[in-house]
């Protein structure tokens, strides 16, 4: 089959592959969100002072979808070119590595951060200062991730992750590995950089609802722009300035509140 009929089939099979994972994903979380808010007694979320294991395994299949609900379609431009140089590559007696082999690595990183998140949101709960309802931190809180997650847009770490993950082409030419491992390897350093970029962002959803769904989605959006508007480093810097506002206006907001 001529390398042209083969790329198109590749990302087609890539395209659909990701499009159905990210589907299923926000399926998942749809159900989740209506059987919650159905009724306090079938809500999937902890509610009582303590977890048990079975919630704490919930908990984390929670964040782990939504993980990939949320990374997933940020992470498509990298895994269409993953796909096409692989092929490339192939034709000139390398073998050809499945696709599914880069993203099961960049989805690890993701769980290993869902994991961590699910860790925070137990301590939070434990220590109260997570709403069960809402799953929402206090304004003082809440406040204080805000700016924090601004600031973080200025940093050189940022600025770093936020480079490779830009530039899939550059990425790839540089962290290039062959084989099955080598894939596996690439999708974990593509995972890590990604993480790098975006936790701060991940961990604004204590702010508004770890289940809200229209800030999972606007979150999710956020990411997405930031990766592909050209003038990503400005859109960076805006986004900064904007959580940093946010959080001032969540602070004074509240002191003022609680001076009436």
């Amino acid at each position: 089959m001529p390398i042209d009929n083969l790329l198109k089939r590749d990302r087609w099979f890539a395209l659909s592959g990701l499009a159905g994972v990210s589907l299923l994903s926000w399926f998942y979380l749809t159900r989740m969100t209506q059987e919650m808010s159905a009724s306090a007694s079938t809500c999937l979320m902890p509610m009582s002072a303590s977890w048990t294991a079975g919630d704490f395994f919930t908990t984390f299949l929670m964040w782990a979808i939504m993980m990939v609900a949320m990374m997933i379609p940020s992470a498509a431009p990298m895994v269409l070119t993953f796909t096409a140089v692989n092929r490339k590559r192939s034709t000139i007696d390398t073998v050809f590595v499945p696709t599914w082999i880069f993203v099961t690595g960049y989805l690890l990183i993701w769980t290993g951060f869902s994991l961590l998140a699910t860790l925070l949101q137990w301590g939070l709960h434990a220590a109260s200062l997570l709403a069960p309802m809402t799953l929402t931190v206090g304004p003082l809180l809440g406040g204080g991730l805000l700016m924090a997650a601004g600031i973080y847009q200025w940093t050189p770490l940022k600025k770093s992750c936020l480079t490779k993950c830009v530039a899939p082409l550059n990425f790839l030419l540089t962290e290039w590995r062959e084989g099955a491992s080598g894939a596996m390897v690439m999708g974990i350093r593509h995972g890590m950089f990604c993480t790098g970029c975006c936790a701060m962002i991940m961990v604004l959803l204590f702010v508004a609802g770890v289940m809200n769904l229209l800030w999972v989605a606007v979150l999710a959006m956020v990411v997405l722009i930031e990766k592909l508007v050209p003038a990503n480093r400005f859109a960076s810097s805006g986004l900064g300035f904007l959580l940093v506002s946010s959080g001032v206006v969540l602070w004074c907001v509240h002191l003022f509140s609680d001076s009436q």
